[in-house]
C-alpha cells in the first residue's frame, strides 16, 4: 500500500500548558527527525537542549544527525548506573538545559505503544528526577494501522503531546507509562474514522474486496463479497418497508443467513439485537422486554432446529427464506449487478448510509447473564469502527485471509470480530453455526487453510483432542479468551501441533476486544533490544487508544499503581456508555469517564495485562480473600494427572472438570465448595487428596474447599464460559439455600 508522504511532517501538538518553567527531564515514548524538531522549538531551541541515548540503541539516523556531539549523554544500560547517570543529567538541569531521552528503535511489532522496552524504563524510574512524560502518537487516515508505531513507513500527522510533570517519587515508570497510555487514548478519539458509518465501511471493504467469500461451513458453498451485498441491499430494502421500529431481533447462526441478515439492518437503518437461542424463556422474555424489539428475523429451517426455544408468536416473525424468496433470484441478481457496478459513494447516498454514525447505534448485545439478568450493551457505530481498526493496528494479514467464524453472533466477538471486520477489511469468512463441533471445525480450518482462529479454552481444548499434527499449520493467529488459558493446555497445543495460543482479553462492554497476546517480531541483526508482543500468564498488551487505572478493589477513591494488583478501569473509544436502561447500574461502574470492569489485575512495565480474575469470582474466607480461578486450576491439574494426563471426557461437547462456588460460612464469612464432574463415590478420601495437593501447591489451608459436590456435568455457557449463576442454583439446591 502506498502512503501520502508529502505531508509526514506535520506534527500536531497538544498540551502546552504543560511546559515546565525549569529545565526538566523530558520522556517520550518515541521520536522521529520531525517530531524532534517540534520539540526542540517548544523547549526554547537545539542549543537549550541536551539529549540521552542508550549507546547500543541508538535512535534513527535521521535523528542523530540534529544532534550535536558535545549535547548528547550516552549511557549503556547494561553497564551504566543510574547514580552515575543522575549526576552527569543534574549537571546539566541545574545549568538550565532541558535533557530529552531519545529512544532508539527496538524490534517490536506494529502498534506498539512505546519504543522504550522495559528495562530502560525501569532504568529511568531509578533516576529519580521527576520527568515530564510525552505521547507521540503516528496516524494514518486509512482504517489500516489507523495508528503506527513505524514512523519509517510513512503515516498522515504524528500528535505530539505534553503531559504534566509527575510529582517527585517512587515508581515514576509506572507512572510514566500511565500517563502515555492516557494520552494514547485521548488522542485516538480525535481520530476522524471514528466518525465513520459501519455501514458505508461495509460497502467499501465489500466493493474493494468483491471476489473475497463467504465459505459455509455446513455444505461448503462458496459466496463472493459482490453477492453478498447485493443480496444484504435488496434484503435491507424489503426491511425498511416491513420494520417501522428502531431495533429488530435476529435469531439466527453464524453464516450466510445471520451475515447478510445483520448487514441488511445496518443498510436499513435498524439496529441489529442478536438472540442468545439458547436462552431460557425469562431470559428472553428480559431481552425483549428490555430492547423493546417487536419483530424478530429467522429462518424455517433453523426454527425447526430449535424445537425448544421460546419462539414468539407468528406475526412477530420475519423469515429470512420466505423474504429472499419474495424478493427473487431475478431481483437479487439485479441488486448484485448494481452493487458491482455502482460506486461505493453512489451506494452511500442511495441507501442514506452517512445518516447513522459516530454516537448513534449500531448494534445492541446482550452480556450473557452468566451471573444474573442479561443487560443490555449498546454498541454505537464509533464503539464498533474503534474496535475494528485498534485490532487492525496490532495484528497484519494480507485480504482473503480466512477466519474460521463459528462463534454466535449473539457475542460480541462474533458480531465485531467474525461478521463485521471481516468485510470491512477483505478477509473471507468460514462459517460454522456451533462452536462445539470441534472435529468439523478442524476439518474446516485444515481444508480451507484458515489463519485466524477466535475461540475460548474450552473449545481449544476439544480441537486439540481431535487435531492431528498438521491441522492448524495455516494459522497464525490463534486467539483465547473469555476464560482463562491453563499453562498445561497451551503446553500441549506447543507440543501436538506446534502452536502457540495467544490469550487475549475482551469484555462485552468494551465491543468487545481490549488486549491480546501476538507472535514476537522475529530477531533483527544490530538490534539488541525488543518490545515482546508475547508473555505467558498475561493477557497480553492493550490495543492502542486504550488506558488503564488500577483502584484498590474495596475503594475505587484509592488509585494503585499500575504494577499492584487492583481493581481494572478502562477507558478508550471502543468503551461503551452504560447498560441499556439501567442507569443507577452504570452509575455505579462509571468514574469521570473511566468504565470498571469488575475484574483484577494489574500491568507490568512493558504493558502486558495480568489478570487476578473477576471480583466476583472471589471469597472472603477469615478475612482473606481467595481467587476462585486459581483454585480451580490447581485442582483441574491434579484430576487431569490422576487421569493420566487427559483433560477431559469424550463426546463432542467441551467439558470443565470442576467449578469453585462460595457459600455463607457462621464462622469464616464464607467458604468455598467443590463442584466436581468427575468425583461421585468416596468423596471424603477424594477431598483430603485435593487438600494435600493445594498444600503441596503452598496454598493456605483457607483455600481448600469444604465439601464435594457431585454433578453431572458443570454448566457452560453456549459461548465456553463458565455459567457462573447455574453453578451457584447447583449449589443452592444441595445446600437448600433460597438463590438471589
Amino acid at each position: 500500500m502506498a502512503y501520502n508522504t508529502a505531508n509526514m511532517a506535520r506534527v500536531i501538538v497538544y498540551g502546552r500548558e504543560n511546559l515546565p518553567v525549569q529545565a526538566s527531564l523530558f520522556l517520550p515514548n518515541r521520536v522521529d527527525a520531525s517530531v524532534l524538531r517540534e520539540l526542540e522549538s517548544l523547549l526554547g531551541g537545539a542549543e537549550k537542549v541536551v539529549y540521552m541515548v542508550e549507546e547500543e540503541l541508538l535512535p534513527e539516523e535521521q535523528v542523530m544527525r540534529r544532534l550535536a556531539e558535545e549535547r548528547v549523554v550516552r549511557f549503556r544500560f547494561r553497564t551504566s548506573r543510574s547514580r552515575d547517570l543522575r549526576e552527569q543529567l543534574m549537571v546539566h538541569l541545574l545549568a538550565g538545559r532541558h535533557v530529552v531521552f531519545l529512544p532508539g528503535k527496538p524490534v517490536e511489532i506494529m502498534g506498539c505503544l512505546s519504543d522504550v522496552p522495559k528495562p530502560f524504563l525501569m532504568q529511568l524510574g531509578a533516576l529519580h528526577i521527576s520527568p515530564v512524560p510525552v505521547f507521540v502518537g503516528f496516524y494514518r487516515k486509512s482504517i489500516w494501522q489507523a495508528f503506527t508505531a513505524a514512523a519509517e513507513g510513512g503515516y498522515d500527522w504524528a500528535a505530539l503531546q505534553l503531559l504534566p510533570k509527575l510529582t517527585p517519587g517512587p515508581q515514576s515508570g509506572e507512572r510514566t507509562l500511565q500517563a502515555w497510555l492516557e494520552a494514547s487514548a485521548e488522542q485516538y478519539e480525535r481520530h476522524p474514522v471514528l466518525r465513520e458509518s459501519v455501514a458505508r465501511l461495509l460497502v467499501e471493504g465489500m466493493k474493494a474486496h468483491p471476489n473475497a467469500e463467504l465459505i459455509d461451513g455446513m455444505n461448503h458453498s462458496h459466496t463472493s463479497y459482490a453477492k453478498l451485498l447485493g443480496a444484504a441491499l435488496a434484503l435491507a430494502r424489503v426491511l425498511k418497508e416491513q420494520v417501522h421500529e428502531p431495533r429488530l431481533g435476529v435469531i439466527l447462526p453464524p453464516g450466510a443467513g445471520g451475515v447478510i441478515a445483520n448487514y441488511a439492518c445496518l443498510l436499513a437503518g435498524i439496529v441489529p439485537v442478536n438472540i442468545n437461542y439458547t436462552s431460557s424463556e425469562a431470559t428472553f422474555r428480559s431481552i425483549v422486554r428490555q430492547s423493546g424489539i417487536r419483530h424478530f428475523l429467522t429462518a424455517r429451517a433453523f426454527m425447526n432446529k430449535l424445537p425448544q426455544f421460546p419462539w414468539p408468536e407468528a406475526q412477530a416473525l420475519l423469515h429470512l427464506d420466505k423474504l429472499l424468496r419474495g424478493i427473487g433470484r431475478a431481483k437479487i441478481a439485479a441488486w448484485v449487478a448494481l452493487a458491482r457496478v455502482t460506486p461505493a459513494g453512489a451506494l452511500v447516498r442511495m441507501f442514506g448510509l452517512d445518516a447513522r454514525a459516530g454516537e448513534d447505534e449500531a448494534a445492541l448485545i446482550f452480556t450473557s447473564g452468566s451471573s444474573g439478568e442479561p443487560k443490555g450493551v449498546s454498541f454505537s457505530h464509533r464503539m464498533i469502527v474503534a474496535n475494528m481498526t485498534q485490532v487492525l493496528c496490532r495484528a497484519w494479514l494480507p485480504p482473503k485471509s480466512r477466519f474460521l467464524c463459528s462463534l454466535p453472533i449473539f457475542h460480541s466477538f462474533g458480531l465485531t470480530v467474525s461478521t463485521l471486520l471481516p468485510a470491512v477489511y477483505g478477509f473471507s469468512m468460514v462459517t460454522y453455526p456451533s462452536p462445539l463441533e470441534a472435529k468439523t471445525l478442524d476439518d474446516l480450518v485444515e481444508r480451507y487453510e484458515c489463519r485466524l482462529i477466535i475461540t475460548t479454552p474450552t473449545f481449544a481444548r476439544s480441537m486439540l483432542r481431535r487435531a492431528h499434527e498438521h491441522t492448524f499449520d495455516s494459522v497464525k493467529y490463534f486467539v483465547v479468551g473469555a476464560e482463562k488459558l491453563q499453562p498445561h493446555l497451551a503446553e500441549e497445543f506447543r507440543a501436538k501441533c506446534g502452536v502457540e495460543l495467544l490469550e487475549g482479553y475482551g469484555l462485552t462492554e468494551t465491543s468487545p476486544v481490549c488486549a491480546v497476546n501476538l507472535p514476537d517480531a522475529p530477531p533483527e541483526e544490530g538490534r539488541p533490544y525488543y518490545v515482546p508482543a508475547h508473555h505467558s500468564g498475561t493477557v497480553g498488551q492493550l490495543l492502542p487508544g486504550m488506558a488503564l487505572r488500577i483502584t484498590d478493589p474495596d475503594d475505587d477513591s484509592r488509585p494503585l499503581p499500575l504494577t499492584e494488583q487492583g481493581m481494572i478501569w478502562l477507558k478508550g473509544a471502543n468503551v461503551f456508555r452504560g447498560y441499556t436502561g439501567r442507569e443507577k447500574l452504570s452509575a455505579e461502574i462509571f468514574r469521570d469517564g473511566w468504565f470498571k470492569t469488575g475484574d483484577l489485575g494489574c500491568m507490568d512495565l512493558n504493558g502486558f495485562l495480568m489478570l487476578g480474575g473477576r471480583r466476583s469470582r472471589f471469597s472472603k474466607v477469615a478475612g482473606e480473600m481467595v481467587p476462585h480461578e486459581v483454585v480451580e486450576s490447581a485442582i483441574e491439574q491434579f484430576v487431569a494427572a490422576a487421569r493420566g494426563g487427559v483433560p477431559a471426557g469424550g463426546g463432542e461437547s467441551p467439558t470443565r472438570l470442576v467449578a469453585i462456588v462460595g457459600v455463607p460460612d457462621a464462622q469464616k464469612g464464607e467458604a468455598l465448595v467443590l463442584l466436581s464432574s468427575v468425583h461421585h463415590v468416596q468423596l471424603t478420601q477424594a477431598l483430603d487428596a485435593i487438600r494435600a495437593h493445594l498444600a503441596e501447591q503452598g496454598m493456605p489451608r483457607l483455600w481448600s474447599p469444604r465439601e464435594i459436590i457431585p454433578v453431572e456435568s458443570i454448566p457452560v455457557l453456549p459461548t465456553g464460559k463458565l455459567d457462573l449463576r447455574g453453578c451457584r442454583i447447583l449449589v443452592q439446591e444441595v445446600l437448600g439455600v433460597r438463590g438471589d
